[in-house]
C-alpha cells in the first residue's frame, strides 16, 4: 500500500459498525478510529472498539495500527423535544423559552441552557442546527427570549443551539463527559477530544484526570468558537493534538474568515510542535455521492497544504453511503499533493532544543542525499514527534517501535510508517531487522539507503544520526 503522510480519520457510524467495514476501512487508509459520544451510546463504543482491537492484531502489520478516538460530547444547548416537527418561516415570530413545562405553547422553543436569558443580548444572534435555522433576539424576560426567524426551516428535537460571540457558562467537562472519559480510560483507548476547548486550563483539568488514571492517552483539544481562537496559542502548548473543528467554529466565528481561521490554528500547531487535524465537511457531498466536488477536493489539498498531521471524516463514514470511496479519495488526493512543500509553518517552530536541532539535521541530510526515508526509533514517540515537526519532503518517515501504547500514538502523528519490534535495546540486532523489514515492503528496489535518528542508545546523542544501507 503506498505511505501518504497525511493521516486519514473516520467517525465509525450505521454505515461501518461492523467488522467487515472496519477491515475495508482498514485497507483503504484508515488510520484512527473516532467515536462521536454526542451520538454513541457506551455500549456502541465498547462494541466498536473491540472490534477495532480485533482489527489491529490482524491487520496491523499489513495496513499499519488504528487508533482509537473517543470524542466527548462537551457543553452542548440544545433544543427540547418536540411531539412533532415545527415549521418555523423566515419574518415568524417565536419565543426561545428555558422554562421546564412539559406543555409550552407551540409557539415556544425549548433551550436546555439555564443561563441563555443572562447570556444574550436584544440584537443577539442565535443558531440552531447547525446554522440552518437562525433567529434575531428582539425582547427578552426572566424566562423567554422574543425572536425573529432570520432563516427558516423545519426543526426537530434536540438540535444543537449556538450562541455566535457569547460565553456560555457551563463546565468544560460535563458529567456526562467525565463517564465517558473514565470509560474511554477502562477502555484504553489511544486519544480523547475534548470538545469546546476554551482555554488552557480546560486541557489541563481533563491531563489531571489522566494523570490521576496513570494513562497514557493524549488529549486532542477542539477548537470550536471565539474563546478558544482567543487563547489558541496557550491551548496548543497545553494540549498533545489540535483539531480545527470547523462545524461550529463556522458558526461561532465569521463564516467568511474561516479559512484564514484554520491558517491560524494550523501556524499555532506548527510553531509549538504539536499535532493537528482539521475536520467537518472535507468530502460532504459524497455522503450521498459517489464522487467530491471539485472545491471539497481543493479543501483537503490545501489542509494538507498547511501541514495538517491528519484530515476527518465525520458524516461521510458514520451515515454516507460511500464511506470506503470516502477514505481512498482522501488517499487519493493526499498522494497527490504530498509531493509538494507545506505553506513553511514548521520554520516558526519555537522549539530549540537539541533534539530537535538533531531532527532538523537529520531532515536536511536526508534531503541533501536524496535517502530513501528516515528511520526513527522511539520508545515514548517523543523522537517521531520532533521528526514530524520537520515536516520532511517528499520523504517517508519509518517509525520503529517495542511499545504498544506508543505504536497506537503513532496512528496521528504525520508523515509516520510504524513498525512494531518486540525488542529495540540491541542497536546492531535492531539495524538489522528495519533492514530486513524495510527491503521486505520495497520489494522493486535491491538496495536502500536511510537516515537513522535515534534518541535510546545514546544519553550523549553523539551516535544519534547515522546512514545506514541495506
Amino acid at each position: 500500500m503506498k505511505i501518504t503522510k497525511t493521516k486519514i480519520i473516520a467517525t465509525i457510524g450505521p454505515s461501518t459498525n461492523k467488522y467487515k467495514s472496519l477491515q475495508d476501512l482498514h485497507a483503504a487508509g484508515m488510520n484512527v478510529a473516532r467515536i462521536n459520544m454526542s451520538h454513541a451510546s457506551q455500549a456502541d463504543a465498547a462494541t466498536v472498539i473491540k472490534l477495532i482491537n480485533k482489527l489491529n492484531k490482524n491487520q496491523a502489520e499489513l495496513y499499519g495500527p488504528v487508533g482509537t478516538l473517543l470524542d466527548t460530547q462537551g457543553p452542548e444547548i440544545r433544543t427540547g423535544i418536540n411531539q412533532s416537527d415545527i415549521d418555523l418561516k423566515t419574518g415568524d415570530i417565536v419565543n426561545l423559552t428555558i422554562r421546564d413545562d412539559i406543555d409550552v405553547e407551540t409557539s415556544s422553543i425549548k433551550i436546555n441552557y439555564k443561563g441563555l436569558i443572562k447570556s444574550v443580548a436584544k440584537g443577539s444572534k442565535i443558531s440552531i442546527d447547525n446554522g440552518l435555522l437562525n433567529f434575531k433576539v428582539l425582547a427578552k424576560d426572566n424566562e423567554n427570549l422574543k425572536c425573529k426567524v432570520i432563516d427558516g426551516g423545519t426543526l426537530g428535537s434536540k438540535r444543537h443551539v449556538n450562541l455566535p460571540g457569547v460565553r456560555v457558562d457551563l463546565p468544560s467537562i460535563t458529567k456526562k463527559d467525565r463517564k465517558d472519559i473514565n470509560f474511554g480510560i477502562e477502555h484504553n483507548v489511544t486519544f480523547i477530544a475534548l470538545s469546546f476547548v476554551r482555554s488552557a486550563q480546560d486541557v489541563l483539568n481533563l491531563r489531571s484526570i489522566l494523570k490521576r488514571k496513570k494513562s497514557s492517552i493524549k488529549i486532542i483539544a477542539k477548537i470550536e468558537n471565539q474563546e478558544g481562537l482567543d487563547n489558541i496559542h496557550e491551548i496548543t502548548k497545553a494540549a498533545d493534538i489540535v483539531m480545527v473543528a470547523r462545524g461550529d467554529l463556522g458558526i461561532e466565528t465569521d463564516l467568511a474568515d474561516l479559512p484564514n481561521i484554520q491558517r491560524r490554528i494550523m501556524y499555532a500547531t506548527a510553531k509549538w510542535g504539536r499535532r493537528s487535524i482539521v475536520a467537518t465537511h472535507l468530502l460532504e457531498s459524497m455522503i450521498h455521492n459517489p464522487t467530491p466536488t471539485r472545491a471539497e477536493v481543493t479543501d483537503v489539498a490545501n489542509a494538507i497544504y498547511e501541514g495538517a498531521d491528519a484530515v476527518m471524516l465525520s458524516g461521510e463514514t458514520s451515515i454516507g453511503k460511500y464511506p470506503i470511496q470516502c477514505i481512498k479519495m482522501l488517499k487519493k488526493i493526499a498522494s497527490k499533493t504530498e509531493h509538494f512543500r507545506t505553506l513553511g509553518y514548521e520554520k516558526f517552530l519555537q522549539d530549540n532544543s537539541d533534539w530537535q536541532n538533531i531532527a532538523k539535521g537529520a531532515r536536511d541530510l536526508a534531503e541533501r542525499i536524496n535517502a530513501d526515508g528516515i528511520i526513527v526509533i522511539t520508545r515514548s514517540g517523543q523522537t517521531a514527534n520532533v521528526v514530524s515537526n520537520t515536516k520532511p519532503f517528499r520523504m517517508p518517515v519509518y517509525a520503529f517501535t517495542n511499545s504498544r501504547n506508543t505504536f497506537l500514538h503513532l496512528s496521528l502523528i504525520g508523515g509516520m510508517k510504524p513498525y512494531y519490534i518486540k525488542s529495540i535495546t540491541n542497536q546492531s540486532l535492531t539495524i538489522e531487522k528495519m533492514k530486513t523489514i524495510l527491503l521486505a515492503s520495497q520489494k522493486s528496489k535491491k538496495s536502500l539507503k536511510f537516515v537513522l535518528i535515534a534518541g535510546i542508545y545514546s544519553a550523549s546523542h553523539t551516535d544519534s544520526i547515522q546512514i545506514i544501507a541495506t
